[in-house]
């Protein structure tokens, strides 16, 4: 018996206990439990998170069990008047792993890049990363770039 295509919901102000399934869910999946989940914002942080506008959580869910989701924000340029939406993070249960989910997350952030006029979606992935570079690839342009922190 196949499991069934988990629903993805797009998360609200009021979804709180979600989003905290879904930090669980990244932290686990990066090996970074204690910097999801150790020192999580409040109710009131993450409120105002989910209900601001350059935010944009989904969750990937199945039997109300979070198993996936995504962490984008949008991006207001300057030069024009567009946006673009940078995923930040993206990670899916590893029991749930090759699916679809990921596209199907991915799928769902271009329906609200789209509604929201974005002319482009990004991310970023690291070459090490043998599946993260495999999705993208399938799904966009690969740009060569180097990022840098810049410490404050």
């Amino acid at each position: 018996m196949t499991s069934p295509q988990p629903d993805i919901q797009r998360l609200s102000a009021d979804d709180i206990p979600i989003m905290r399934a879904l930090l669980a869910i990244l932290g686990k999946a990066f090996g970074e439990m204690d910097n999801y989940t150790g020192a999580q914002p409040d109710d009131h942080y993450l409120r105002r998170l989910l209900s601001g506008g350059q935010f944009i959580a989904l969750a990937a869910l199945a039997r109300d069990e979070v198993i996936g989701g995504l962490a984008a924000y949008e991006l207001q340029k300057f030069e024009q008047a567009r946006s673009e939406i940078y995923i930040y993070d993206l990670a899916v249960d590893e029991t749930w792993r090759r699916r679809g989910i990921a596209t199907a997350l991915i799928d769902a952030l271009r329906a609200i890049a789209r509604e929201r006029g974005a002319w482009v979606i990004y991310v970023q992935a690291d070459p090490p990363d043998a599946p993260a570079m495999a999705l993208y690839t399938k799904l966009g342009t690969r740009e060569d770039v180097c990022h840098f922190d810049i410490g404050v």
